[in-house]
């Protein structure tokens, strides 16, 4: 890093917003650049950009220096870019998992059998939660059995089982309240 990058660093972290605007707009190209190549997606790397530019705008006061100033933007860019990610994954697990359902409930009542609130619950309850509740109170495994079959220790197979029944009783409880 330059002496004149420097301080233009400290410019913008004593809250001169001429020193910040150059800075941040001397490395938009290269922040972008990196996202394009990481996103493959123009119009998503050009927003995790300005995400970026905003980020740095708010965190400037917590740039030490101790890694280069594109650097820290890296590590910023790729963080707001993992995180959308993840987001975007829950987004599109939450509506598959919608779908499926609907799916199911459709061929339930197609087939004239009764789709219950409890089913409705269950359907709401974490996977792994769901899986152990399921084995436990429905096919009446025991704890060790469960934890062979999905290769878990015995304990865990039980938290689960609990968190699951937990988790089902204050779904039932909301729709009762709904």
């Amino acid at each position: 890093m330059s002496d004149e990058e420097s301080q233009i660093i400290r410019k913008a972290q004593r809250g001169d917003r001429l020193a910040l605007a150059q800075l941040l707009q001397h490395h938009y190209a290269f922040i972008y650049k990196y996202l394009l190549k990481l996103t493959m997606d123009p119009a998503l790397a050009e927003d995790v950009t300005q995400d970026t530019i905003v980020r740095c705008m708010e965190k400037i006061a917590l740039y030490n220096g101790s890694s280069s100033f594109s650097s820290w933007m890296i590590t910023i860019a790729t963080r707001l870019y993992i995180d959308r990610m993840r987001r975007r994954n829950r987004e599109e697990e939450w509506i598959r998992r919608e779908q499926g359902i609907r799916s199911i409930r459709w061929r339930f009542e197609a087939q004239g059998e009764e789709w219950s609130d409890v089913l409705d619950a269950l359907s709401r309850v974490p996977l792994p939660q769901r899986i152990a509740l399921l084995l436990k109170h429905y096919y009446g495994y025991s704890y060790g059995e469960i934890g062979r079959i999905l290769g878990i220790p015995e304990g865990t197979a039980k938290s689960r089982a609990a968190y699951g029944l937990r988790q089902l009783r204050e779904e039932l409880k909301e729709d009762d309240e709904g």
